[in-house]
């Protein structure tokens, strides 16, 4: 019965850890991030480069665990943002910025693209509540 209830209370002891750490980092009051340029409805050749803006909150490289900081991850034609709780996927659709970049180079293909900036915490997660852009279309000729 002794071995049962340090067992129990052993998996209550590491039931909570594993959720606080899967716990979203709160959004810093009045953060925001937007896009500087290239301003929505503009029209860019394939190569251009996206500069990115913060306020009320600092940027920091991922990894970096300093309080209210975060960095960017330019989200192209994504309808949906990625999901609390988990880590922003790294794909085409999803570039990080984990060095707490300003600009990007970015190659598009001609036509029109949706681009969108969310702040990421040290880990690559989303804050809570998620620190993010307006979207904005841009055409590629």
């Amino acid at each position: 019965m002794k071995t049962f209830m340090s067992r129990a209370a052993l998996a209550g002891l590491l039931m909570g850890a594993s959720m606080l750490a899967m716990a979203a980092t709160p959004a810093p009051k009045g953060a925001e991030v937007f896009i500087v340029s290239p301003e929505d409805g503009a029209t860019v050749p394939e190569n251009f480069t996206v500069k990115f803006g913060v306020k009320d909150v600092s940027l920091a490289p991922a990894g970096d665990v300093t309080k209210n900081t975060g960095h960017h991850h330019l989200l192209i034609d994504v309808d949906k943002l990625p999901p609390a709780g988990a880590p922003i996927p790294l794909d085409a659709n999803h570039m990080h910025f984990g060095k707490a970049q300003t600009q990007a180079e970015i190659k598009l293909a001609p036509g029109k693209h949706t681009l969108q900036l969310e702040l990421g915490d040290s880990g690559h997660m989303p804050f809570d509540p998620p620190i993010v852009s307006k979207k904005i279309t841009v055409t590629v000729k």
